[in-house]
């Protein structure tokens, strides 16, 4: 059996599809009780969810309509790079997003967030060139990672009031 890429990129298309799908059952879950401003906190996952679907449906239209348009086709040696997939960024990044998951009710959404980005940050450097890093590079990557986690735990908690998981019971941390 041959895989066209009119397949695979229907496949993508399906793919974008059962992630808005996911999103929409996790979005229905989600209180609409309106807040301030008149929306309620499930607005934003059931835009994004919709936007998904529309991205779908338009890649749907692109796969089988002939294909998505002006790629270029891999020629030479970026074939070979095309077609190897970087195992150890991908364990990297989805290590980054379970972790985060696993430890953000325990360790509060600061510290969970910026461990997330710092090996979310190393997967994507073992993609990019491979080599390990170093140690000066984790403490940078989890520097700028509680430079963004920080502000956005603050914002949401203290002017939005949207409580997130802290680390301690002040709501600072």
């Amino acid at each position: 059996m041959v895989i066209t890429d009119k397949t695979r990129q229907s496949a993508v298309a399906l793919a974008v599809l059962a992630i808005a799908g996911v999103m929409m059952l996790g979005a229905a879950e989600i209180s609409s009780e309106a807040g301030y401003a008149g929306i309620g906190p499930n607005f934003l996952p059931w835009l994004v969810a919709v936007a998904l679907a529309l991205v779908a449906a338009f890649l749907w239209f692109e796969a089988r309509s002939g294909g998505f348009r002006d790629m270029p086709d891999p020629t030479g040696s970026d074939v070979e790079l095309q077609s190897a997939p970087c195992w150890r960024g991908f364990v990297w990044m989805s290590g980054a997003l379970l972790l985060n998951a696993a430890l953000i009710t325990s360790i509060g959404f600061i510290l969970s967030c910026t461990l997330c980005f710092a090996c979310a940050a190393h997967g994507l450097r073992q993609a990019q060139s491979g080599p390990a890093q170093s140690l000066r590079s984790w403490l940078t990557d989890l520097g700028v990672g509680l430079l963004i986690a920080a502000p956005v735990f603050w914002m949401f908690t203290k002017f939005l009031a949207i409580s997130l998981p802290g680390l301690t019971q002040s709501g600072w941390l």
